[in-house]
């Protein structure tokens, strides 16, 4: 299987990498939701982008950030902060009504 989960190309659940089961290997990686996350507020530079993902090592963030870029999810500006691309930012909208659909999922687990 590849380092770099793209559309066509075998990932985690398809072998024929279908685009739906590619996205999910791409974020359900360590950490990477959580840049995608912290990327929708605006350009961060790796520095503060790792004090906001608290915990997350360097090599994990810049890890992430080089499959998010290679996906084309994430961009570095000319001063080189990290933001979303077009396309991120339209999977960022994407993910916020599954983000609603796991709160009302969470309050309504028995406890």
């Amino acid at each position: 299987m590849p380092q770099q989960p793209l559309p066509g190309s075998p990932v985690r659940g398809s072998i024929t990498g279908r685009p739906i089961m590619a996205v999910l290997d791409l974020i359900g990686r360590r950490w990477a939701l959580r840049i995608l996350w912290e990327l929708q507020a605006g350009p961060l530079g790796a520095r503060e982008l790792a004090r906001q993902c608290d915990g997350m090592s360097s090599s994990v963030l810049y890890q992430r950030l080089e499959e998010l870029t290679a996906a084309e999810v994430v961009e570095q500006d000319d001063d080189g902060r990290y933001e979303l691309t077009e396309v991120g930012t339209k999977l960022g909208k994407a993910l916020h009504p599954l983000d609603r659909w796991a709160k009302e999922w969470a309050e309504g687990l028995k406890p």
